[in-house]
């Protein structure tokens, strides 16, 4: 088995069927990822496998601040379940950090960070897993509540694999949703400081599912919830998304309705305006090989473009498909590539169109296998296009680091845009980097992505201790 197959089943455990980093939206409205409320996006960066004290792989969260000149090692803060007011206390494989959620939860003005820890044990069963919200303030990230588990968890059962915030019931106050195994709690806000929502309903049984996918895909006040569910027949993933409709008479007694895409598959996703018409769009990546039990998809992997409109994505449409085989992409798709496994959306260039970085983490560069890379496509009037799409790795031209194997460097992906000029910068995490993680930020800028002024940083350089799997995820 190839090491980048290996690093997807480091995340399998008991019934846990796919746990690649999780993807979030950031809250509707307030500081999108503004922990401190200077006016700087900051980024939250997991690492799950990090010692804290004496005892290996309990996990931590690193925040870097933003600022004029980006983010540094210099300006940031390390979470644990040992730190002062943080709930918890920090045990071996407790995977704090596995899963980020950004969003002002409080209404304070201050963004919150929702950081799952998926295997922590409640009581005497575990692997449970659990969630824990830390709050922003003038200082930061500072303290923390335990946020309520819904009723029945099992043991291994991974809750808080996967968790996104946004505003699901048009309120104007941010919620949250948080999943695992076949669980999935809706949190309405706003938070007490204890932790307490409004209200803790919508825990379905919906299949396996260990991933949430969050944004506003009508044009509406409320945001979509995409929940892709492992199923058996349909190894790709059946995806379905929910939105806010309290008059749906086909959920009597609850305020959503579900629209299915039959024709989608996927693990990974993001939510962006690919095409500048004003409607979210569905970005899907689909990182798994076709086979005997799964015969849609492609060859190293591949992503679609499901388009947002009044209704939403029609089910009927044909979305865009992209992979290295498409026309402009670099590279050629090969088995086990894992194109799409990390996805992130925002505007590279600040053309008023998102763009889509996709993780390819098990990319072979020469002799160095999974080593990994990061490609970018942009898009257009016309949606997402693969003129202009570039390919970034260790190797390329002015990004830090060397092609090492197992680097897994695209692991995780995040465009947002720390130094206030109107750009998205990209997030890159290598968890596998010298063993223990190690994170890149490449700046956005009219041309793209500048190699310009490239930052590195790696556990080490943030003060982590033990394997780490610094970068493993990124806060969207």
């Amino acid at each position: 088995m190839r090491r980048s197959t290996l690093l997807l089943a480091a995340t399998l455990t008991t019934g846990l069927l796919t746990a690649l980093p999780g993807t979030a939206t950031a809250a509707p409205s307030g500081p999108a990822s503004d922990f401190n409320g200077d006016g700087y996006r900051d980024v939250a960066i997991g690492a799950f496998a990090a010692q804290v004290g004496s005892v290996p792989n309990a996990g931590a969260v690193v925040v870097l601040y933003g600022s004029r000149s980006g983010v540094s090692a210099a300006k940031k803060t390390v979470i644990t379940q040992n730190s002062v007011g943080v709930p918890g206390t920090a045990r071996d494989g407790d995977r704090f950090g596995s899963s980020l959620a950004a969003g002002d939860l409080n209404a304070d003005g201050y963004a919150d960070l929702v950081v799952g820890a998926q295997f922590e044990s409640v009581g005497d069963r575990a692997g449970v897993g659990s969630a824990t919200v830390i709050w922003g303030g003038k200082s930061g990230l500072t303290g923390g509540s335990a946020l309520p588990s819904p009723s029945g968890l099992t043991e291994w059962g991974g809750y808080s694999s996967g968790v996104a915030t946004g505003d699901f019931d048009g309120d104007g106050r941010t919620d949250v949703t948080i999943t695992g195994q076949s669980r999935t709690g809706l949190y309405r806000g706003p938070f007490a400081r204890n932790g307490k929502p409004v209200s803790l309903t919508g825990v379905d049984e919906l299949g396996s599912t260990y991933e949430v996918i969050a944004g506003n895909l009508n044009g509406d006040r409320a945001a979509e919830r995409v929940y892709p569910f492992a199923v058996d027949g349909d190894e790709g993933g059946d995806i379905r998304y929910f939105s806010h409709d309290p008059g749906d008479e086909s959920h009597p007694g609850s305020d959503y309705a579900q629209t299915r895409l039959p024709g989608a598959d996927g693990h990974q996703g993001a939510v962006g305006d690919i095409n500048g018409d004003g409607y979210g769009d569905l970005v899907l990546g689909d990182h798994e090989d076709p086979r005997s039990a799964k015969k849609a998809g492609h060859k190293g992997g591949q992503i679609t473009v499901w388009y947002g409109g009044a209704n939403g994505p029609a089910p009927a449409q044909k979305p865009t498909v992209a992979h290295q085989d498409t026309a402009g992409v670099p590279g050629t798709g090969e088995t086990e590539d894992l194109f799409g496994s990390a996805l992130a959306v925002g505007d590279i260039n600040g053309d008023k169109y998102a763009d889509v970085a996709v993780g390819v983490l098990g990319e072979d560069n020469g002799k160095a296998r999974d080593s990994g890379s990061v490609t970018v496509l942009f898009g257009s009037a016309t949606g997402l296009k693969g003129s202009g799409a570039k390919t970034y790795t260790q190797n390329t031209a002015g990004v830090p680091g060397t092609d090492e194997s197992n680097d897994a460097f695209g692991q995780s992906v995040r465009l947002t845009d720390l130094d206030k000029d109107g750009k998205a910068d990209l997030v890159v995490g290598a968890g596998g980097e010298n063993g223990y993680g190690a994170v890149t930020v490449l700046r956005g800028s009219a041309s793209g992505l500048t190699t310009t002024s490239a930052k590195s940083f790696t556990a080490r350089d943030v003060s982590l201790k033990g394997g780490a799997g610094f970068g493993w995820a990124i806060a969207q």
